[in-house]
C-alpha cells in the first residue's frame, strides 16, 4: 500500500540568535604574542584516517540530513546503496525489534550487521542489537559516513557487514536558535529545537524533537477486517552535548541522550513503549600525538504486546505480554596516532564492551489472561585491541590492520513458571563460553588521473550472537521458535573492488563490485511441523511450525552498487 506523506498542510520556520553575556572578571594583562593563542574546540573525534581512502566510503552531509523530509534518518540512509533494514517500513510504524540494519545484501535478521555509532558510541539495543531510529534525529547531525565492508577494526567489534558513523553538530554547524513546527494530515505534529552557545573557549548544544500522529493502517485495505485501524505513534528525544578545552591541544566532550517512543501495531494488544538514555565522556588530543579516550553507558527498557487475529479479522485476542525487557551497555575505548613522517599513519587502540539485559513477559494467555510467566537472559563482554597502517606516496594508497577481540557469554538462564501458582516450568542455566575472533582489512588506491580513482580491498568481520538470539523463544501465530544458547559467532570473508570518476567538483560517480560470504550466519531453521509436542520446543497447533534459531552453513551474497551524485 502507498503510503501518503504524513505533513502537508503548513511548516512554520523559527531562526533567531542567543544573547552570549560574558561574565564580569577583573581586566587581565595582555598575553606576549609567543603566548597568545586562539584555543578551538570542535566537539569532534579525530579525524577520518588516511588509509579509509581505500575502502567503499560516503559521507552525507549536513544538507541533506538537515533537508530530509521525514526528518528519519532511516530515510537518509537509504540513499546509500545496498542500505537496507529487516523491515522495509520506517520507524513511524514498525516494530522496533525489526529494525536491524544493513548493507551488501546481508540482511534477513532483526539484529544489526551493521556497527551504527554516534560521536563513537555503538548505539544497537544491548540485548537484541536492533536500532531505535527515532532517537536519532537527522537535523542535529553534522554527517553520516558509512563505510561498506567488514572488517572496520578500530570502530569496534560488530561491523560485519560495514560501519555507520554519525557525528553530532558543532557551532561550525550551527550557533544560535532554529527550530520548526509542522501540522498535517492524520493529526500529524513535527517539531524540532536545536540551540548552540558558546561557553567560554567551549560550546554547548542542546536538542529536541517530538512527532505524534495518527498513523495509517497497515494492513492492505481489501485484506482489513473489523479489528484493523490506523497505527498511532508518539516519539521524542533529548540531546545535549557539551566540549570544553583541557588544554591547547586537548577538549572534553560530554554527551547525553534520552528517547522515548510510542506506537502500535493497527489492532488492540498490539502497544509498544521504548525508553533509553545515553551518557558518553570523551578526551580528543590533537597535538603532535593524536588519540582519544571515550567511556560510556547505557540504558534501555522496552515493552511489546502482541496479538492474535483470526482468518476473518473480525476477533482479536491478546497472545503474548514482553512487559518489560530492561538491558544495560558500558563501554571504553582508546586510540593512539604517533607522530610519523608526512603520508605514513599508524593507529593503535584497545576497546571494551559489556552488554546485559533480560526478557520478562507473560504468555499462553488463556481468556484474556496470561496463565504462564518466563524471564531470560544473560550478558556478553567482548575486550579487543587493534593495529592498523596507512601510507601514501603520490597516486597510491596502501591500507592494511588488524584486531583481535576476546569474547565472553556468561550468566544465560530460562526460567518459565506458572503464573497462578508460582511453580517452576523450566530453570535452565546455560554454561558460560569465551573465545577469540580476529579482525582484518587490507586495500589499497590509485589515483590514475585527476578524476578517476581505482581501489580494491579484503576483508574480515564478526558479530557475537545478541542475548534476544540467545535465550529468548517466542510464537508469531501459530509458529513457535526456540532460541540457542550455544550459537556460535557470525563470520564474514569478503573482497571488493571499485572505480571513482569525479569530472568536476559537483559530479560523482562511484562503482563497486563486492563479494561477501557469511558463515555461521544466524537464521530461524524449520525443524517440525504441527500438530504435536515437541521435545525441546512444546506443542505446536495444526498449521504451525516448530524452528529454532541456528548457525547457517553460509550466506553468499554478490553484487554491484553505483552511487551518482550531482549538485549545483
Amino acid at each position: 500500500m502507498r503510503r501518503r506523506p504524513l505533513l502537508t498542510s503548513f511548516e512554520l520556520l523559527i531562526s533567531c540568535g542567543l544573547l552570549q553575556a560574558a561574565p564580569a572578571f577583573a581586566q587581565q594583562p595582555a598575553l606576549p604574542d609567543a603566548l597568545a593563542r586562539d584555543i578551538i574546540v570542535t566537539g569532534r573525534g579525530l579525524d577520518p584516517a588516511l588509509g579509509e581512502a581505500v575502502y567503499d566510503a560516503l559521507t552525507i552531509g549536513r544538507e541533506r540530513l538537515s533537508g530530509s523530509a521525514s526528518h528519519r534518518l532511516e530515510d537518509v540512509l537509504r540513499d546509500v546503496p545496498g542500505f537496507q533494514n529487516f523491515r522495509r517500513s520506517d520507524a513511524r510504524s514498525a516494530n522496533p525489534t525489526s529494525q536491524g540494519a544493513t548493507v551488501r545484501a546481508l540482511g534477513g535478521n532483526a539484529s544489526s550487521r551493521a556497527l551504527l555509532i554516534l560521536d563513537g558510541v555503538p548505539q544497537t539495543d544491548p540485548f537484541g542489537g536492533w536500532i531505535y531510529w527515532p532517537a536519532y534525529d537527522p537535523r542535529r547531525l553534522a554527517a553520516a559516513r558509512v563505510v561498506r565492508g567488514g572488517g572496520s577494526g578500530a570502530a569496534g567489534p560488530g561491523a560485519l557487514a560495514g560501519t555507520i558513523e554519525l557525528t553530532s553538530v558543532g557551532l561550525a554547524d550551527v550557533e544560535g536558535l532554529t527550530g520548526s513546527l509542522a501540522y498535517g494530515s492524520r493529526d500529524s505534529l513535527d517539531a524540532h529545537m536545536l540551540a548552540a552557545a558558546r561557553l567560554g573557549s567551549g560550546h554547548a548544544l542542546l536538542s529536541a524533537s517530538f512527532a505524534r500522529g495518527d498513523g495509517f493502517a497497515p494492513v492492505a485495505a481489501g485484506q482489513r477486517g473489523p479489528v484493523d485501524h490506523a497505527a498511532p505513534y508518539r516519539q521524542a528525544n533529548v540531546g545535549l552535548r557539551a566540549v570544553a578545552p583541557v588544554s591547547g591541544d586537548v577538549e572534553l566532550q560530554a554527551g547525553g541522550l534520552w528517547f522515548s517512543d510510542e506506537r502500535e501495531r493497527g489492532t488492540a494488544f498490539s502497544d509498544i513503549f521504548v525508553t533509553g538514555a545515553d551518557a558518553s565522556l570523551r578526551l580528543v588530543g590533537r597535538g603532535r600525538w593524536r588519540w582519544s579516550a571515550l567511556a560510556y553507558a547505557q540504558l534501555r527498557d522496552y515493552s511489546n504486546s502482541f496479538a492474535s487475529v483470526n482468518a476473518a479479522r473480525s476477533v482479536v485476542t491478546q497472545a503474548s505480554d514482553q512487559y518489560s525487557v530492561p538491558s544495560t551497555g558500558a563501554g571504553a575505548r582508546v586510540e593512539l596516532r604517533p607522530p610519523l613522517p608526512h603520508g605514513i599513519e599508524v593507529r593503535l587502540g584497545a576497546d571494551w564492551r559489556r552488554n546485559s539485559g533480560e526478557t520478562r513477559e507473560r504468555f499462553n494467555f488463556v481468556a484474556g489472561v496470561g496463565t504462564r510467566g518466563r524471564i531470560a537472559g544473560g550478558r556478553t563482554e567482548t575486550l579487543g585491541g587493534f593495529a592498523e597502517a596507512a601510507w601514501t606516496r603520490g597516486a597510491w594508497t596502501i591500507s592494511g590492520g588488524a584486531r583481535i577481540d576476546r569474547w565472553r557469554i556468561s550468566n544465560g538462564f530460562l526460567d518459565e513458571s506458572l503464573l497462578a501458582t508460582g511453580a517452576v516450568l523450566t530453570a535452565l542455566a546455560y554454561p558460560d563460553r569465551r573465545g577469540s575472533e580476529p579482525t582484518a582489512r587490507a586495500g589499497l588506491a590509485w589515483q590514475a588521473t585527476e578524476a578517476v580513482t581505482l581501489r580494491s580491498a579484503a576483508y574480515l568481520g564478526w558479530r557475537l550472537p545478541t542475548l534476544n538470539e540467545l535465550y529468548r523463544p517466542f510464537r508469531v501465530g501459530a509458529d513457535v521458535t526456540v532460541a540457542n544458547a550455544a550459537l556460535d559467532p557470525e563470520r564474514l570473508e569478503g573482497i571488493e573492488a571499485g572505480a571513482e570518476f569525479t569530472p568536476s567538483p559537483g559530479a560523482r560517480i562511484d562503482v563497486t563490485l563486492f563479494a561477501n560470504r557469511l558463515e555461521d550466519a544466524i537464521g530461524n531453521v524449520t525443524l517440525v511441523n504441527g500438530p504435536g509436542t515437541f521435545p525441546g520446543i512444546g506443542f505446536v497447533p495444526a498449521g504451525g511450525t516448530g524452528s529454532q534459531r541456528r548457525n547457517l552453513d553460509a550466506v553468499e551474497a554478490h553484487g554491484i552498487e553505483v552511487d551518482a551524485r550531482l549538485s549545483f
